[in-house]
């Protein structure tokens, strides 16, 4: 084999292997034990925003995976011009979250701080939680409400008090699954030793 193809190998194997953790999604995205034995530090991140902001770890899990099925860098995807030149992103949103920049910022003006990242699943879940609760106090959707938290944090409050979802049967149908996802992972953590 040449050096130059056993270079070629060699970098190519690197890169296959390179980033893992948050970069990549669990290998069981099904089960929330797995998950959380596969990411340990996760449960630690769930139960600080649980204790802080009120917000389930399944409602927690349910939403992330969602958004962003446990991918720490996931974007949106590229839109194009005339089908093939890209353009930029479908939208600003960012990280495990989906955090938009706006929405981010606000955050971290009100109560992040400046390095907070939302590639990191403990500012993630901290931002999520902070959304979630200010969700509840403003529109009296219960932290446990998966489907109803997961709408207003999709739409946006305003979004979510107009009833902008109503327009959007594919929002309405994301939004049981999250329901859904939600109460399997609770169950699911119940007998989890992964979860204490």
């Amino acid at each position: 084999m040449s050096s130059f193809f056993r270079a070629l190998v060699i970098v190519l194997l690197a890169a296959s292997c390179g980033g893992g953790g948050p970069k990549t999604a669990p290998s069981n995205l099904d089960d929330a034990c797995a998950i959380l034995r596969e990411r340990p530090h996760y449960i630690r991140a769930f139960r600080a925003t649980e204790r802080k902001w009120g917000v389930p770890v399944h409602v927690q899990m349910a939403t992330i995976y969602q958004e962003s099925k446990f991918i720490g860098d996931a974007r949106t995807p590229f839109r194009y011009s005339l089908g093939v030149i890209p353009v930029g992103r479908q939208s600003s949103a960012f990280g495990y979250s989906q955090a938009l920049d706006g929405t981010w910022k606000e955050y971290q003006d009100q109560h992040g701080g400046r390095r907070t990242q939302r590639d990191d699943i403990r500012d993630a879940t901290d931002f999520m939680g902070w959304y979630m609760a200010q969700t509840q106090r403003e529109l009296g959707i219960s932290t446990w409400d998966a489907r109803n938290q997961y709408l207003a944090y999709h739409e946006g409050r305003t979004g979510y008090r107009r009833g902008s979802y109503n327009a959007k049967s594919w929002l309405l149908r994301v939004a049981d699954e999250v329901g859904q996802r939600s109460t399997t992972y609770q169950a699911q953590l119940v007998g989890c030793r992964h979860a204490r």
